[in-house]
């Protein structure tokens, strides 16, 4: 049976500060939505279905990343469905996958706006360490089939989390990309918090308002405007 392994995980002290994500995951995960998610993925995994990203990598985001330490939230829509693809950070893969076109397109973005070489992996757990929440709005996927588990409950947890998010901080930065994630701005009091939407970077609609938008650098702006660290987004 498929199970979430993530109770003894988030009990680990090496998970984030202890009175942080843990107290709002536990009271997500008691939710009745979450239950119905749990056992939605249990008959998955009864099925024979494979799923991505690896049980224990499903929130990935939140251990690399603790709360208190958030400045930049960067929204995907749900994980790679090719095999070894996905672990848990929206638009990141392991070192030594290809990097998906999506993720080429950010990385000639970060080129054009900050000057940096094209990194040579595409594995972003270096901007989440540095307080980049890489933050998918569906967690879970089936292998080879893309959007195979939106609508089963995810969408609630993740909401849930960006509304934590824009009631607990000040001047984040939430980098919205494409129709998907923009629709989450009604979540985010924009009065406290910077949004910065455009194109998704996907090659479909890159040329459309993403290349240009230069994210890097104006999110780095506002945290310098108000006194916060700012992002170093080489990764190489």
């Amino acid at each position: 049976m498929w199970k979430f392994p993530y109770s003894r995980k988030l009990k680990n002290s090496n998970f984030g500060p202890p009175s942080e994500w843990k107290d709002f995951l536990f009271q997500e995960f008691s939710q009745p939505y979450m239950q119905e998610l749990k056992a939605f993925l249990e008959k998955e995994k009864s099925e024979g279905v494979t799923i991505y990203p690896p049980p224990d990598e499903v929130f990935n985001a939140f251990n690399s990343t603790p709360l208190s330490k958030i400045k930049v939230v960067i929204l995907g829509q749900d994980p790679y469905h090719g095999k070894g693809q996905a672990h848990g950070l929206s638009f990141s893969v392991k070192e030594g996958m290809p990097i998906p076109p999506s993720l080429q397109n950010i990385f000639k973005e970060l080129k054009s706006d900050l000057g940096f070489e094209i990194p040579s992996h595409g594995n972003l757990t270096t901007w989440a360490n540095q307080g980049v929440l890489l933050l998918n709005t569906v967690l879970t996927v089936r292998s080879n089939e893309p959007a195979s588990h939106q609508n089963k409950g995810w969408e609630l947890f993740t909401d849930a989390v960006i509304k934590k998010l824009q009631a607990s901080h000040t001047h984040l930065v939430f980098l919205l990309w494409g129709k998907f994630a923009q629709s989450k701005a009604p979540l985010i009091n924009s009065e406290k918090h910077c949004i910065l939407s455009a194109a998704h970077p996907s090659p479909f609609s890159a040329y459309a308002g993403f290349f240009g938008s230069r994210p890097f650098s104006k999110s780095n702006a506002y945290l310098k405007h108000h006194h916060l660290e700012m992002i170093h987004w080489q990764l190489n």
